[in-house]
């Protein structure tokens, strides 16, 4: 169901989220100028992936949508990159049998019996040293999505974050930024308006 529902807005020729990179990931990326191997689980129309591979990173995707898929390819062909990209869940593709030095989930928001699963996982796949960037809707967006449904992100509590289970599922992590606040989102059509947002900068300890 969750891939019908993606599939159906990726279909569109616009661009769901746009075509910039989430500011909060473009920022990190700025300002810490990685090096190395990327991954973005749930990556959608490529916009995050096309960025940091122009930025000289070498990508890795994957999203559950063949649509998001061939939005991101088609964008990194007009941009005149490279990236790597899987349409499936993450246990069952090839990428869990790589290491990064760098893992990005921006509005990865997975169903609660993935949820953890994946953040777990994901820490894994990274090498010491490696950095982890993190955005995504806090439980304080759930009341201001009642006022504004242009906002996005799920009505579920327990597909949000909070500063608490962030602690908990990337426990091995030397915690760089972690906080909730609340920013004035401008990201194509679905989100808009002002939300709720964990941020989050961690790096994996030695």
């Amino acid at each position: 169901m969750m891939k019908e529902m993606w599939d159906s807005r990726y279909a569109n020729k616009e661009y769901a989220y746009g075509i910039a990179p989430n500011n909060f990931f473009k920022a990190v990326l700025d300002q810490f100028k990685p090096n190395g191997k990327l991954l973005l689980p749930a990556e959608g129309e490529g916009r995050n992936a096309v960025f940091a591979a122009k930025m000289g990173l070498v990508v890795s995707a994957f999203d559950i949508s063949t649509e998001g898929k061939r939005k991101a390819l088609q964008l990194a062909e007009q941009e005149n990159v490279s990236i790597n990209y899987y349409v499936g869940e993450l246990f069952d593709l090839p990428l869990i049998n790589e290491k990064f030095d760098i893992a990005a989930l921006i509005y990865a928001h997975f169903p609660p019996p993935l949820l953890s699963k994946y953040y777990k996982k994901v820490a894994e796949l990274l090498n010491p040293g490696g950095l982890i960037i993190l955005e995504g809707f806090s439980t304080g967006h759930i009341e201001l999505r009642k006022f504004n449904p242009n906002l996005g992100g799920p009505d579920k509590a327990e597909m949000l974050f909070s500063t608490e289970s962030i602690q908990r599922d990337f426990p091995n992590f030397e915690i760089i930024q972690l906080e909730e606040i609340t920013v004035d989102l401008k990201e194509g059509l679905y989100h808009n308006g002002k939300g709720k947002v964990i941020r989050f900068v961690g790096k994996k300890r030695l």
